[in-house]
């Protein structure tokens, strides 16, 4: 990648965060969340070829989950990024209810 392309991906990384971070997080800790969501979304994708075999799992033995995602790391979530999209009014209190611990 030339450095003209980087510079090109930054600059719209940012405006992203400008324009969806602003008012909610302080400028000096945008970094806080830009870099766990660019963590989060890659690993989204790159199950998101197998979420509907290891939806349809009954039994959550980790073993089979890895064997069904094809990677050290499964998703038991009904969730996916691109699909909480769909509900941006309700995109908080559906992260929440996803990352809550179960009782």
């Amino acid at each position: 990648m030339d450095h003209a392309t980087h510079n090109k991906i930054v600059s719209f990384i940012w405006s992203i965060a400008d324009d969806c971070l602003r008012d909610v997080f302080v400028r000096g800790k945008y970094r806080d969340v830009i870099l766990p969501m660019f963590v989060l979304r890659r690993i989204d994708c790159l199950l998101e070829e197998t979420k509907k075999t290891e939806a349809k799992m009954a039994i959550l033995d980790p073993d089979g989950l890895r064997e069904a995602s094809g990677q050290v790391f499964y998703n038991t979530s009904k969730f996916t990024l691109k699909g909480l999209l769909g509900n941006p009014s309700q995109l908080e209190a559906t992260s929440r209810s996803a990352i809550s611990p179960k009782s």
